[in-house]
């Protein structure tokens, strides 16, 4: 069981109160999470990533045991403890400005 931390606005939107949990089936990677993200809250799609190519949106972060793995290849596979559940995958939402 895969753990999602998603950032407030979007828990909203999903109407959930607490973390995420996801079956991955296959290698845990990004795009494996976030494919199971969107098919069981189709109302998160287009928010986290592009409807046409898939790709993070700009002002969005992948965080995973305190590490930003946000420009790391969306196939690439995530840490084990990602995979067992020990360790959330972590959506923030990112800010720009000074």
């Amino acid at each position: 069981m895969i753990r999602v931390v998603l950032p407030a606005h979007l828990r909203t939107l999903a109407q959930v109160s607490d973390e995420v949990r996801l079956t991955v089936e296959g290698p845990v990677t990004q795009r494996a999470i976030l494919d199971a993200l969107e098919a069981r809250y189709p109302m998160l799609r287009g928010t986290v990533r592009d409807h046409a190519t898939l790709q993070r949106r700009a002002f969005v972060r992948f965080f995973v045991e305190e590490e930003d793995v946000s420009h790391e290849p969306a196939e690439a596979p995530l840490p084990p403890a990602v995979a067992a559940g020990r360790t959330p995958f972590r959506i923030v939402g990112a800010l720009a400005g000074g």
